[in-house]
């Protein structure tokens, strides 16, 4: 019996980690489709629409890059015509903010994300999407280890369509 429950819980935990990456590899493929630039560029974009003003360091920590990594993000994505950046509070900061074409993309960019991760649940009944999500908040809300690895696992959500987010940041 002990083992019965033992595979169960490998093949769940199996299934996840399939999952995970075949959303992974979906979302990677239909943000470069929009957006042909790769690595953590189509993250700065959302997270710069869902935090404007941010600051290189705090965009550099939700990234999880390094500083010179981050900057020359930022500069491909002002030559862009994406981000601007202004005056911050703190004088030996800079203030990041998405232009409006910034701000286009931003959009399309979640849109995108949104329509490819529900395709995957349309073998769901309403009830079971409702089961299913309640499943996933919970385990969502024990991922996290620190303050900035929350915003690290939403660097893509469509924020505004979350509510009652298992694992709210507030470390920006």
């Amino acid at each position: 019996m002990r083992r019965a429950y033992i595979m169960a819980m490998d093949r769940t935990t199996n299934l996840l980690g399939a999952l995970a990456l075949a959303l992974t590899d979906r979302m990677k493929s239909g943000m470069k489709n929009i957006f042909n630039r790769s690595g953590e560029t189509a993250a700065a974009i959302i997270v710069l629409g869902y935090a404007p003003g941010l600051s290189v360091e705090i965009l550099r920590q939700v990234l999880d890059l390094s500083h010179p990594g981050t900057v020359r993000l930022i500069d491909r994505l002002e030559g862009d015509g994406l981000v601007e950046r202004g005056k911050a509070a703190d004088s030996r900061a800079v203030a990041l903010h998405l232009t409006r074409k910034g701000s286009r993309l931003r959009q399309q960019l979640i849109d995108s994300r949104l329509d490819l991760l529900e395709a995957p649940l349309a073998g769901l009944t309403a009830d079971e999407r409702l089961i299913f999500g309640d499943l996933l908040a919970k385990v969502l809300a024990e991922l996290p280890e620190s303050e900035m690895a929350k915003h690290r696992i939403c660097r893509l959500c469509a924020v505004g369509t979350c509510s009652n987010c298992p694992i709210p940041g507030h470390a920006i």
